[in-house]
């Protein structure tokens, strides 16, 4: 396999054109105009049209996401807009490795090969790695406190989680760990953490300096909200509807971030070794 076409994506889908183009690779790009990282290199041809990129594709990578409003690609470094049927009506017989794809979509394209990057497993956990110094930079630049010292709760003891509180460990903070299986409560303590059963979380939340949360769950609504400390900053790292209720948090005036996608913003360039790789691993499998 030696040509590859990619349509849209953010920082990370170019430098991994980048990436690529210097392996060996033919790359053929369409809606990646503004990417100026993609001028330097002759073995890159940005195409005008979408038929004229994926003519001859081998495999064709889009976007991680695919989409953000379920109709839309992601293209922000054009001013292109690509419908997801518009892709996926012109794919016909062709291999696609995109991101965050829905299920609905995988069942009705039938007639594409359509593989979901980040379902591995292998990319999910070192995502988490730049995931979780995302949030420890948002912190020291939101709070007027040191990490050091500071009670600091992490809410779900999951990939994310673990990284996120060995970190926080490593820096200083008095790290406290919500999870409500008694597995992951017993895998805390064994890592020295302080352990909060999602049970008992009301009794806690009034200690807090720094409530960072990855459950994609609602768990934080405005009763458990009226418990913390009037000074906490809360960083929310969870999909789509998030664990705080965003507006409960306004009305109480309580500082809330909620950042989403930190792989492609604080790392873009280490998080596009790491889409490489994960890719070279599923060409192989094909």
């Amino acid at each position: 396999m030696k040509k590859i076409t990619i349509i849209g994506g953010d920082l990370r889908i170019a430098k991994l054109a980048e990436l690529l183009a210097e392996d060996g690779f033919l790359i053929k790009t369409f809606a990646l105009d503004k990417a100026e990282n993609l001028n330097k290199l002759e073995t890159i041809k940005k195409c005008s049209s979408m038929e004229e990129a994926i003519e001859g594709a081998e495999l064709v990578i889009g976007p991680i996401p695919l989409s953000s409003n379920g109709k839309d690609i992601n293209t922000p470094f054009s001013d292109t807009c690509i419908t997801v049927e518009e892709l996926f009506s012109k794919l016909d017989g062709k291999k696609v490795i995109a991101g965050s794809i829905k299920q609905s979509l995988i069942e009705k394209w039938n007639n594409v090969q359509i593989l979901d990057i980040m379902a591995r497993e292998e990319l999910a956990v070192l995502n988490t790695i730049s995931t979780a110094e995302g949030a420890i930079q948002i912190a020291m630049e939101e709070t007027t406190r040191t990490i050091h010292g500071s009670k600091v709760l992490v809410m779900g003891f999951g990939r994310v989680g673990k990284i996120l509180s060995n970190i926080l460990k490593g820096i200083g903070a008095q790290v406290y760990c919500e999870a409500r299986k008694d597995t992951d409560l017993a895998w805390i303590k064994a890592y020295g953490y302080n352990s909060v059963h999602l049970k008992e979380l009301d009794n806690y939340l009034g200690k807090f300096d720094i409530i960072i949360n990855t459950i994609p769950v609602t768990i934080l609504k405005e009763a458990e909200l009226q418990k913390v400390k009037e000074d906490v900053l809360i960083i929310d790292l969870a999909s789509n509807p998030g664990g705080i209720d965003k507006m409960a948090a306004k009305k109480l005036g309580i500082k809330l971030i909620w950042a989403l996608s930190l792989p492609g913003k604080v790392a873009p360039i280490t998080s596009a070794e790491f889409i490489k790789d994960t890719l070279y691993n599923m060409i192989k499998e094909m």
